[in-house]
């Protein structure tokens, strides 16, 4: 668990002392920062396990530094934010956070939050590590965590990796959306809960993008999605 390393991007000086200790407690080590443009520059320059990392912030906001990051770095990142609106949510996952809380939040479900997130983001790796799926130019290599289109490298995170795999995986057969968030998201499907609509609709884009077709991630109604 030492080895672990967690970026903490949080400008209030008490809580981030307070939840620096509370994960140094929890056998983590980590870096401190405290406004959005010096995050920035620390997580472009080194690899962490995860980042830890508000949403408003001084210099730069939370979203403005993950859109950014998010061009060159696929760290794994749960975003916070006092603002617990539905709306605060889908817009840092639809930029790409792996994960969101809620300020206040219960400091035991952060914990846990994290995680499950660094759970997922290494089994990834160790999921059929030695497997690759290659269909019609989009080839999807789980050793190295990397998709092509084209032979073309495409940006995606760790659980939008994960959640092509799944889909593209079982061609053609319907998924249900419980099954996709046990497998992908480690968690039980909530009742309000839209983050795979989210992850999914951001995978879509990104291989119409590299002109790849995207609906061939097909949502079927009332049942779960399906790749055709």
């Amino acid at each position: 668990m030492s080895k672990i390393r967690v970026l903490l991007i949080e400008d209030d000086n008490t809580l981030n002392n307070y939840l620096t200790d509370l994960l140094v407690k929890s056998g983590y080590c980590v870096e401190q920062c405290f406004d959005g443009l010096t995050g920035l520059e620390i997580a472009q320059r080194q690899q962490h396990h995860l980042i830890l990392l508000d949403k408003m912030l001084p210099k730069l906001d939370g979203v403005s530094l993950l859109k950014i990051l998010r061009e060159t770095s696929q760290q794994p990142v749960i975003m916070v934010s006092a603002k617990g609106a539905e709306e605060e949510r889908i817009l840092g996952l639809s930029h790409g956070a792996d994960d969101y809380v809620a300020k206040p939040f219960n400091t035991q479900e952060l914990l846990l939050r994290i995680e499950s997130l660094l759970r997922r983001s290494q089994a990834n790796v160790k999921l059929n590590s030695h497997v690759e799926i290659s269909i019609d130019g989009l080839m999807l290599n789980a050793a190295k965590q990397v998709i092509y289109v084209n032979d073309q490298e495409l940006e995606f995170t760790p659980i939008q990796f994960k959640l092509l795999w799944e889909l593209v995986s079982q061609q053609n057969q319907i998924v249900s959306k419980a099954d996709l968030y046990q497998a992908v998201l480690n968690k039980k499907l909530g009742a309000y809960d839209r983050s795979i609509d989210m992850h999914l609709s951001r995978v879509r884009r990104k291989l119409t993008d590299a002109n790849w077709l995207g609906e061939r991630l097909q949502t079927v109604h009332g049942k779960g999605y399906c790749f055709k």
